[in-house]
């Protein structure tokens, strides 16, 4: 285990990220893609010895995601999946009285706390790809922070953030001033070509689709294309098989509505002599290594719902990525040898991005959150640390929602509670 971990480029902070979990609760990780920390960190944190043989947690913002995190970790260590390292996501449990390190999804997390808020037996909480910002994500530490100072003031609690393209300062600030570290790194060099952007559903397929082309003519390993959502899938993977009939490349997709057994085909290396195409949604953004891939297709285009709380209805808008976005996916070349990205977007454009997407806790509907922090005994998201807090029209919106569904009721003091309905 050692071994490989010592060959990660992250191993060369893990004794600074050691220190500084010893002295202090809090730390925020901002470390390259392909750095290793997903792996690395948390096995370098096992047999610290003010964890007191408690359990970790990792957070990870998908299923996918969190199974093959711990299959990674618990390979290195010679075990099977559900001895030290294991796994909760929804319908899916791999863990054993002997599990120390569970890597779990966000909203795990979230049902953990409200049945068991002191997080009982847990020493340290990793928020992995902590940039993506989900409303999870954002929920969990803001009620892992508040459960920490009113449960946990004698048993130590600590908290790492880490992510590759993470807003470091303001977690820091969030944290208290945590410290922040910043390893460079030593990734393998990624080329970027620009080729103009294309409009439209026909127009992003069809440059996909000759994107893909070259790419097979230039590059010798496997391809990773970033498609805006899953229902171009599909139509990629038509077009390829009309215009790719070799029979040694292979189409893989992989989304987030896919089985978890067809993910795990889309990660796994194909057989020798075979080039395997991966089409997939954001999903491979951040966390998965996808083996045998050293070149990305990326549209530069990412659907994502936005909430109207004047109609109360959420629509899926496509848009393109922030430019943290655009380095994830560029950094997906290059993690295990040098690589290349042919970005469907110009270099004027490229300019013009977004430094960082908005979190969705601003965009999406909060009917979920509200829920969530009634039963947690808040009707208003005062009084907890956010690091972007929910705007009031939204939070409205959706504890009306809740009243006119039977879920929530107003009580004489005009303050929210959830009903017998709200609480099943």
């Amino acid at each position: 285990m050692f071994d490989a971990i010592e060959s990660l480029p992250i191993a060369e902070v893990l004794p600074d990220i050691r220190h500084a979990l010893t002295t202090v609760d809090d730390l925020v990780l901002e470390a390259p893609p392909g750095a290793g920390k997903t792996t690395a960190v948390p096995l370098a944190l096992l047999a610290e010895p003010w964890l007191a043989g408690q359990t970790i947690l990792m957070l990870e913002p998908r299923r996918v995601a969190a199974r093959n995190a711990a299959s990674r970790m618990a390979s290195l260590l010679g075990e099977q999946v559900g001895v030290t390292v294991g796994y909760r996501i929804r319908l899916d449990t791999r863990v054993s009285a002997r599990t120390r390190l569970e890597v779990i999804t966000e909203g795990v997390l979230t049902r953990r706390l409200q049945q068991d808020p002191e997080l009982h037996g847990v020493g340290l909480v990793i928020f992995d790809e902590f940039h993506e910002r989900s409303l999870e994500s954002d929920l969990g530490l803001a009620l892992t922070l508040q459960a920490r100072a009113l449960f946990r003031e004698t048993a130590v609690l600590k908290l790492l953030v880490m992510s590759a393209t993470l807003d470091g300062a303001r977690v820091s600030e969030l944290l208290g001033g945590a410290p922040l570290l910043r390893p460079s790194g030593r990734g393998f060099p990624v080329g970027i070509s620009s080729l103009g952007s294309a409009s439209g559903d026909r127009g992003v397929t069809s440059a996909a689709v000759a994107a893909v082309q070259r790419a097979l003519v230039e590059r010798s390993g496997g391809i990773l294309v970033f498609l805006p959502g899953q229902r171009e899938i599909p139509r990629v993977a038509a077009s390829l098989s009309s215009a790719v009939t070799s029979d040694d490349v292979v189409v893989a997709p992989i989304y987030g509505r896919l089985s978890l057994r067809r993910q795990q085909q889309a990660i796994e290396a194909p057989p020798p002599g075979i080039r395997k195409i991966v089409l997939a949604t954001n999903i491979a953004e951040s966390s998965l290594t996808i083996d045998g891939i050293d070149t990305v297709v990326d549209t530069g285009l990412v659907r994502v719902a936005r909430f109207d709380p004047v109609s109360g209805l959420t629509r899926l808008d496509t848009r393109r990525i922030a430019r943290d976005s655009a380095e994830q996916r560029c950094g997906r070349a290059g993690r295990l040898s040098p690589g290349h990205c042919y970005r469907l977007w110009s270099e004027e454009e490229q300019g013009r991005l977004e430094e960082r997407a908005t979190p969705a806790v601003l965009h999406e509907d909060l009917g979920a959150v509200v829920l969530q922090l009634l039963a947690w005994g808040y009707d208003r998201p005062d009084g907890l640390a956010w690091l972007d807090r929910p705007p009031r029209a939204a939070w409205e919106q959706g504890l009306q929602v809740l009243v006119r569904l039977g879920a929530a009721e107003s009580g004489e003091a005009g303050d929210y509670c959830l009903t017998p309905h709200g609480v099943n």
